[in-house]
């Protein structure tokens, strides 16, 4: 049986990347793991792909027994702090989470059932922190009090980058993975041997980026479009690239 953490639900939880960015994700570590790696998956999860159980952990969201997994998905960080030195949630964090996956992969206690459990909530929760806003300030609630326009559309600050320009490509999961920003391969070794707690450092600075920058008409379109698409499409690599390495190194 999959253990649970009793965790209590927070009303304080944000939003996700897009079924198409975390499928993205999926598809690139699926690109960059190991032959071995991609066997010992494919039979813990009995054939299904990365990029198909990458969407897991909002699936299971709609079932109450899954409530105490709803605030692994972010971790609140107010202006100019970092993660260490904020208060942490006690109902569980994104950071507290990815440690959680890792702890239960790394087992040679658990059930294979229990792996490939915590196998589809890692896939998410490393998809998940490489969405700037799931780092961002706790007082509008990673940006979805933020209210804006796109394309004359209601949406909010977090929506945006979950989801509003990915889909604005128009394309599949598939050929997003293929067209991702080109990395020279220092650069690519550099994001692979990243820590966890860089990576939480890289989201939480592009977020205050994202707010500072905020347009004061934020009836947003093809110019902010113009101006972030390729960041987002970097944290999606990012995100692909450094689960690969994750992956690897879990199933070597």
């Amino acid at each position: 049986m999959v253990p649970f953490l009793f965790f209590g639900k927070t009303d304080n939880a944000s939003l996700l990347w897009g079924e198409t960015g975390h499928r993205v994700v999926g598809e690139i570590a699926a690109k960059h793991i190991s032959k071995r790696t991609a066997r010992k998956i494919s039979k813990l999860l009995d054939g299904a792909t990365l990029a198909y159980v990458s969407t897991y952990a909002d699936d299971i969201k709609s079932d109450k027994r899954y409530t105490d997994f709803y605030s692994w998905h972010f971790a609140n960080i107010p202006t100019n702090s970092t993660y260490t030195a904020s208060p942490k949630n006690p109902e569980g964090d994104i950071v507290q989470a990815i440690k959680m996956c890792i702890s239960i992969l790394k087992s040679p206690s658990e059930s294979d059932e229990n792996k490939a459990f915590y196998l589809k909530l890692l896939v998410h929760f490393v998809g998940d922190i490489h969405q700037p806003m799931h780092l961002a300030r706790p007082e509008d609630r990673g940006g979805n009090e933020v209210k804006l326009k796109w394309f004359g559309r209601n949406s909010n600050l977090h929506r945006l980058w979950d989801s509003d320009m990915i889909n604005s490509d128009n394309m599949s999961y598939t050929e997003i993975a293929e067209n991702v920003p080109y990395i020279n391969p220092s650069e690519r070794k550099r994001i692979k041997s990243t820590s966890l707690y860089e990576w939480v450092g890289e989201s939480y600075a592009l977020a205050e980026t994202i707010y500072e920058n905020l347009p004061e008409d934020t009836n947003l379109g093809y110019e902010y479009r113009y101006q972030y698409l390729d960041r987002v499409r970097l944290q999606l690599l990012k995100g692909g690239i450094r689960l690969a390495a994750l992956l690897d190194e879990l199933f070597k």
